[in-house]
């Protein structure tokens, strides 16, 4: 079972591959309490410490004075004392070596954490810390590392973002460009035939903006949902109509098979309209004429699966895993390799998951599932 501090449902900025809830670094929790133990030794260390430099002294003023004669034992009083106190001086000054010996064990772990963390700061997210120490030193200790390693994994991702945007928004603006320049130039004339690409190209951009805000706000969870009681067949028929004449000219068949009891979910719909217009539609790209697009649904005792399944030639395996990633794209792909990655995040969003299941030459099924709990 989850631990009470982490949600039921993986959240969308969650790195793909990692379990949820994480079971790396410890919680709120044991981190209060491995800090209150960590206190309790360090106190300990010192109140060791108070003790052996306070017993020192006074076994060493006791010896002073009766090396001096201010102090006069009997004979072999004064030979035990001597000896005692011999002792006591030979056992703090091991005591002092063993405390000396600690405190460097503890020194040591938090002086190279001090040193990665400014590292860090400079923004060297590649620096790491060795586990050592006391047991809540380490814990400490790979807990940072984990952090450098999401720091450095973030790092790495918005530098592909950024080098994906780049990429995607060039052809558009070299279109546009290169036809407003043949026109002011007077190599094109200034007809629909060539007007009509700019228009394409500045809606190409504006979908790209729109997209990559929509995908920003779901990973960063400031998407706001408008939910209300939404009759699931109803939606799944209207975005399966939105796509019918698209369909009949390509010759595909697209049918709706949806059971009778299904309840009303509390979602937003128009959201989720979104998501299967990009399930249809991916579908519809690579279907070939005379295939057919299946959208079902159906409902279990814990949640709703609603799932868009095609007969088209399918998706390589090497690509599978991928398809929900941002700006991935097989080879023959058209799009801007957006639309999954948001319809994973709006999913996820109304506390979903989605997952696709494909083989070569026998099409590709996507599905995902949303929570009985929104049922009314």
């Amino acid at each position: 079972m989850p631990p009470r501090h982490f949600s039921r449902h993986r959240p969308p900025w969650w790195p793909e591959g990692e379990p949820w809830p994480p079971s790396g670094p410890p919680g709120p929790r044991m981190w209060r309490q491995m800090r209150g133990r960590f206190f309790w030794r360090v106190g300990g260390l010192f109140a060791f410490l108070f003790v052996v430099i306070f017993g020192g002294c006074t076994v060493a003023f006791w010896l002073a004075m009766m090396g001096l004669g201010l102090i006069r034992l009997p004979e072999a009083a004064t030979i035990f004392s001597r000896a005692g106190g011999l002792f006591a001086l030979a056992l703090g000054l091991v005591g002092l070596l063993a405390l000396g010996r600690a405190l460097r064990h503890l020194a040591m772990p938090i002086g190279d954490l001090m040193e990665a963390a400014g590292r860090v700061a400079e923004g060297d997210y590649s620096a790491r810390v060795a586990e050592h120490g006391p047991r809540e030193v380490r814990a400490l200790a790979r807990a940072f590392n984990a952090m450098a390693a999401r720091l450095q994994a973030d790092e790495a991702t918005r530098r592909s973002l950024l080098a994906d945007v780049t990429h995607e928004l060039r052809t558009p603006l070299t279109v546009i460009q290169g036809n407003l320049e043949g026109l002011l130039d007077g190599v094109y004339p200034r007809d629909d035939a060539h007007l009509a690409p700019v228009l394409e190209e500045t809606r190409v951009l504006s979908r790209l903006v729109d997209d990559l805000r929509m995908l920003a706000l779901a990973e960063s969870g400031a998407l706001q949902l408008q939910k209300e009681p939404t009759d699931v067949a109803v939606l799944l028929s209207e975005a399966a109509a939105s796509f019918r004449a698209q369909a009949d000219a390509a010759g595909v068949t697209v049918s709706v098979d949806v059971p009778p009891d299904l309840p009303l979910l509390d979602l937003d719909p128009e959201r989720m309209r979104q998501v299967l217009s990009n399930l249809i539609a991916n579908a519809l790209r690579y279907t070939p004429t005379d295939g057919t697009i299946r959208v079902r649904a159906a409902s279990a005792d814990k949640s709703v699966t609603l799932s868009v399944s095609d007969t088209g030639a399918g998706i390589p395996p090497e690509d599978l895993p991928h398809i929900f990633d941002r700006f991935y794209k097989s080879g023959d792909s058209r799009g801007t390799g957006l639309g999954l990655a948001i319809a994973k995040n709006l999913v996820a969003a109304h506390g979903g998951e989605i997952s696709a299941q494909s083989a070569p030459g026998r099409g590709t099924t996507i599905q995902f599932t949303l929570p009985r709990d929104n049922a009314l």
